[in-house]
Parts: structure tokens; sequence; C-alpha cells
């Protein structure tokens, strides 16, 4: 249940801003340069003025695929003397959902700079070395750098440390349950904190802002901001719609199209550097496009099984075993608990709303992961594993070591 508080969001964040800096000698923010950590990072400079604590540690991961006007932004807020940038530019191992022959790419590759989106940037926080970090492997998951990050930053502190991280919970079910979940460790007795070890916590000052707020303390406060929205604004996007990441995610991948028109060169480099950019912009826009949405139309002759099979043999060898695990695995399940909800076997399809709630199997379920590139198979229950990780970090640094003869 959601409690009211006698203050607004300013002021909330505000509050919980001081608590942190009270409770933690160190603490960095998560700057992606964004209209939500740009925010997060103005607010915090404004507090560590006051306690002059000045300069305010900042970690930006560069995943290359990023508007000129990010880069821009970016710049600004690291050029500010408050500010003490870690600016990571290193091999990361990112999702490709536009392509079920290469399902991750790699930014900042070595020895392909010739097809890079851009340059790295010259600024003096860049990071691009890959032994500068203890616990960085090649083409490790963002993910995973990331929480290496914090413990090595707490490490090298030598105490406790705290991460702002500018997620607000109206973006989605998931960062809603990151704040509300109650299992979690946190930094008691504060739910808008996680810890994640002994000396590294993580904290969303900004959890319960909504986009209009962001957009009052930008206005109000005259705070820089990524110019990029404007261009979205033009182009038409509602405030909500207006997102930055690595565009070619299984839910970003439907902003993809965005790029072609706004900064057309970028635009052209990304189609030279992903494969199935140009695919995953056509096919993502609208309702009705088959990797954007579920619809799509059955081809004559066939039942949702019948296609479902097609689909698998018509993959590359790698992909479909990965898709025939889990597709077993589903089945199985049903078909061994099926019985509690009153289904004894698995149908070509039920009815759209019990699918669409994942209350019921069939195989029209299955067929819309596989046409839809859904490859963590969410549509199925499913979500990313450790394991799964592991064989895409096992697999990159194996491609890497044979492509430089190590």
């Amino acid at each position: 249940m959601k409690r009211r508080l006698n203050k607004n969001v300013d002021e909330a964040a505000r509050d919980r801003i001081r608590i942190l800096f009270d409770e933690f000698d160190h603490l960095y923010v998560s700057f992606s340069g964004g209209k939500d950590s740009g925010v997060l990072l103005n607010l915090v400079i404004e507090e560590a003025k006051k306690r002059e604590r000045l300069p305010v540690d900042v970690l930006i991961v560069d995943l290359e695929a990023q508007y000129q006007q990010t880069i821009q932004f970016i710049e600004t807020m690291v050029n500010k003397e408050e500010v003490n940038a870690f600016w990571v530019c290193l091999p990361l191992s990112l999702r490709n959902s536009v392509s079920q022959f290469r399902p991750k790419w790699v930014c900042w590759e070595p020895d392909k700079e010739d097809v890079w989106v851009r340059q790295k940037p010259l600024h003096l926080s860049v990071i691009d070395e890959m032994d500068y970090f203890p616990f960085y492997r090649y083409a490790m998951e963002f993910e995973e750098f990331v929480a290496g990050f914090g413990e090595w930053y707490c490490e090298r502190k030598k105490n406790r440390g705290v991460c702002l991280v500018a997620i607000r919970a109206d973006e989605s079910l998931h960062r809603y349950n990151t704040i509300k979940n109650r299992k979690k460790r946190k930094l008691e007795p504060y739910g808008w904190t996680t810890r994640a070890s002994e000396l590294f916590y993580k904290a969303y000052p900004i959890y319960d802002w909504h986009v209009i707020d962001v957009w009052v303390a930008n206005g109000r406060y005259g705070w820089p901001y990524n110019r990029v929205y404007n261009l979205m604004y033009q182009a038409g996007l509602t405030l909500a719609q207006q997102r930055l990441c690595q565009p070619f995610g299984d839910d970003q991948r439907k902003g993809l199209w965005l790029y072609h028109i706004l900064e057309p060169r970028t635009w052209q480099k990304l189609v030279q550097r992903v494969e199935g950019c140009n695919f995953g912009a056509r096919y993502c826009k609208r309702q009705g496009r088959i990797l954007g949405y579920y619809k799509f139309e059955l081809p004559q002759g066939y039942t949702y099984r019948s296609y479902s099979k097609y689909l698998l043999n018509s993959m590359p060898p790698h992909l479909a075993s990965h898709y025939r695990e889990r597709v077993f695995k589903f089945l199985n399940w049903w078909r061994k608990n099926g019985k509690r909800f009153g289904i004894y076997s698995i149908p070509d399809f039920a009815e759209k709303k019990l699918e669409a709630k994942k209350q019921v199997p069939s195989w029209r379920r299955i067929c819309k992961v596989l046409i839809k590139n859904d490859y963590w198979c969410r549509g199925l229950s499913f979500g990313q594993n450790k394991r799964l990780t592991e064989h895409y970090i096992d697999l990159y640094n194996d491609c890497f070591r044979k492509e430089n003869k190590l």
C-alpha cells in the first residue's frame, strides 16, 4: 500500500539524500546521461556543496551506441569541477534482440574501431584499459560489471559505500518491485535502499517521482539536461515514451526507429555496427509488427505447434538448442502440474486473455516467443539466469582469444 507523505517529491528526495550523506562517508551516482539520472546528479551536487563534500563521484558506463546529444550532456556534467567521473569505455556484452544469429553484441570491441558507432571520448576521466579493474573480464555482462564496480569502489575506500540510482517506480513493475520488495536487505529502516553486500548499498532517492516532476525540476532550477528529449518531443513521443538506453534490448528495441529520425548519421553507424538493426527498426515500431507486439498471422496450412517446430528448425543450431531446452521445461511443467488447474493437455491455442496473463499453456504462447526472438523466454514465464549469462561470457572470451591469437 502506498503511503502519502506530508511533503512533495522534491523535498522527500532531498531528505533521502541528506540521510545518505549522514550515513555514508562515500557515495557515487550512477549517471547514464538521461533525464532521471541528470536530475539526481544535480540534487546530489547541491547537497554536497552545502556539506563541502565535493567533488561527487559519478559512474558512467558508456555503451558506445548512444545519441550524440547524450554524449554532449555527459561531457557537460563531467566537465563540472563538482564531478569526479569514472567514465567506463570497456567491452561489455549486451543483448541484441533484433537478430537470431547474433543474440549478443559487444560494445567497444577491440580491432573493430572502423565500425564503432563513435570514437571513444577523449576526456581525462575515461577508463578503457582492460586491466584497470581487477574484477573485469572481457565481454562481461553490463549488470555484472555494475555490481563489480560497487564492490571495488567500497574496497578502494576501505569503508561502506552507496550507489545512488535514478530509477522511478512508475516506469515498470520490475522497478516498482525493486523498491517494494519486503524480503530484501536494506539500510534500516529505509525501504528505498538495498543492501547488496556487507559494504555496498544501493539507494533510489527519486523512486516516487513521475516524469512530469523531472521536467518541473529542470525548469524550476535551470539545470542542464539532455537536449535529445526536445527532438523526441518534436517526433511525437509523449513524456512517458521518452527513454534512453542501449537500443537493442528486448524492450528498448521499440525505440530503435528514433535513431533514423533524430540522428541520421548515428543511425547509419548503428546499421553497420549491429546485425539486424534495420530489420528491428522496421518491425518494432507499430502494433502488428512482429517484433513489437504479439500480433501476427499464422501461415496457411500450419497449426501453432507445427509452425513452432518449423521456426525451431530454421534457427541456427545453438539458438534452436537454447529454445528447445526452455520449451521442453515449459511443456514438462504443465504436463506435471496442469491437472491442478484443470488442464490435461497442451492446446494449440487458448483464450487470449488467459494466455496474456500466463495462466494457461498453449503452442501459440511458444510460437510468439520464437517469432519475437524473446531470448530469455519471458513469454513462457522464464527469466535471465546466471548459467546463460556465464555461457555468453565464456563464448565471447573464446572468440576474443581466437581473434587475437592469445
